[in-house]
């Protein structure tokens, strides 16, 4: 079975501008990034304190773990759809809408007196909580091929610089009476800010250059377009024969379904297993690092917790290096994943071997930068092969993966702390190594997909 193509999809996306460039994609392209850190930063304002509340509203530890939970189960349904949705109706109104229902959920965190509220208030978040996703989905369509490792690195380092921030602020007004509630209302505040930046981005602007633009497109991608518009004419004529609105709203959710069912039956699920393999493997990492640093070390919580921020300010100053590494490896993004996912693996165990702290600074030190990169890269391997005519759905799906990593491994944590606290990084080498495996028997495969996009282009 050949690399699967998505079918077209069955209404045009209003805000899916072809790849324009200049003047207004830069300042479109800097006020997503901006978005990313807004969600990020207002995020990281109240995820550290969820556990805290939770504890406060008379929440046993059980009850505390399977709250906490239904947001992992929830994203790892809703991934797949709310990507595949944005393909079908469009970034735009799709971005808008999971940002404001994400607000309407911390909203209602705000006013959570009981654990039944908190559960309630956590189901919108877990549901259209995905804006980071089509953001990189709209990245994707916006930018070319060269250009997106680039774009999605810087910006997921304007995410993590939110990341660093938010906890300082949400830790200041935690201090102030009815702190958790009022941090709340600030993070839905600012994910209506949000809303409205992404309302106002220039759209309009992004469309004036699409005559240029056509000069440059490939054939194959011509080829899609023919096909996109010729599904949309007949979707158009077939939906005036429609009499009830629920007819009419069944034509994206069966394009939805069936996009789906391609990905499903596509063979790619060895980039997905590598993704998940390397998820599981850096969580497991991070399972127990506080405990097993003073445990090994008689290192403090107060500086591991030093360490952790010093290893997330340089993930995020690794996203700002991704022009030069791609230039340097001549945008290759298949051997940069492996040479860095090589080189995670090396580190990782260094970490469980590792006889003085200075040696965990040092492997936490390159492991930041290494797993920032193959973050990216993943991401760019997934929409080089699967086409980015539903960059949407395969960005789903991958978050889809990452969110079954988030429930497989602390599972396999906890049955590794059983035998040593560095049972699960050393759990972690074996895991990397399988995928560096895979990586390598399907080298060709790789090789030849990238081949094939530069002859296109």
């Amino acid at each position: 079975m050949g690399a699967w193509e998505p079918p077209p999809a069955p209404r045009p996306g209003p805000a899916a501008p072809p790849a324009p460039r200049g003047a207004g994609l830069s300042r479109f392209v800097r006020c997503l990034y901006l978005v990313g850190f807004l969600d990020f930063f207002g995020v990281s304002m109240v995820v550290p304190l969820l556990s805290l509340h939770i504890k406060s509203l008379g929440a046993s530890p059980t009850v505390a773990g399977v709250v906490g939970s239904l947001y992992g189960l929830l994203q790892l349904f809703s991934s797949t759809f709310v990507g595949c949705w944005s393909d079908v109706i469009g970034r735009r109104y799709s971005l808008i809408a999971c940002i404001l229902f994400s607000a309407v959920g911390y909203l209602l965190l705000g006013m959570s007196t009981s654990v039944c509220l908190f559960a309630i208030a956590r189901v919108p978040v877990g549901i259209f909580k995905h804006t980071l996703s089509i953001s990189k989905a709209l990245l994707s369509d916006l930018v070319s091929e060269k250009e997106r490792p680039l774009v999605i690195g810087h910006f997921n380092a304007a995410s993590s610089v939110g990341f660093i921030l938010g906890p300082v602020v949400g830790g200041y007004f935690t201090e102030l009476e009815s702190g958790f509630y009022l941090t709340s209302f600030i993070c839905s505040f600012i994910f209506i800010l949000n809303a409205g930046l992404v309302w106002m981005l220039p759209w309009s602007e992004e469309h004036t250059d699409s005559n240029e633009n056509e000069q440059t497109t490939s054939n194959s991608r011509v080829t899609a377009k023919a096909n996109y518009d010729l599904q949309v004419k007949s979707l158009v004529n077939g939906a005036m024969k429609y009499d009830t609105p629920l007819q009419f709203l069944w034509i994206p959710v069966g394009s939805v379904l069936k996009r789906i069912k391609s990905i499903a039956c596509s063979d790619l699920w060895d980039v997905f297993l590598v993704r998940l393999l390397m998820s599981v493997a850096v969580m497991l990492y991070y399972s127990n690092f506080v405990l097993a640093i003073e445990e090994r070390f008689g290192v403090k919580p107060k500086l591991t917790g030093y360490l952790i921020s010093y290893s997330s300010t340089l993930g995020a100053l690794a996203g700002f290096l991704l022009g030069p590494i791609t230039r340097l490896y001549q945008h290759n993004t298949y051997a940069l994943l492996l040479h860095s996912t090589v080189l995670t693996c090396v580190l990782i165990m260094l970490y469980s071997t590792a006889l003085s702290i200075w040696t965990v600074i040092l492997s936490s030190t390159f492991l930041a930068f290494s797993t920032t990169v193959g973050r990216t890269c993943i991401t760019d391997l997934e929409l080089t092969l699967g086409g980015n005519q539903a960059s949407g759905t395969l960005i789903g799906v991958g978050q889809s993966v990452t969110s079954v990593g988030r429930i497989i491994a602390p599972l396999l944590s906890g049955i590794a702390q059983e035998f040593s606290p560095c049972g699960p990084p050393s759990l972690g080498v074996g895991l990397a190594l399988v995928a560096i495996l895979i990586m390598l028997v399907n080298t060709p495969r790789y090789c030849s997909g990238r081949t094939a996009k530069l002859k296109s282009e």
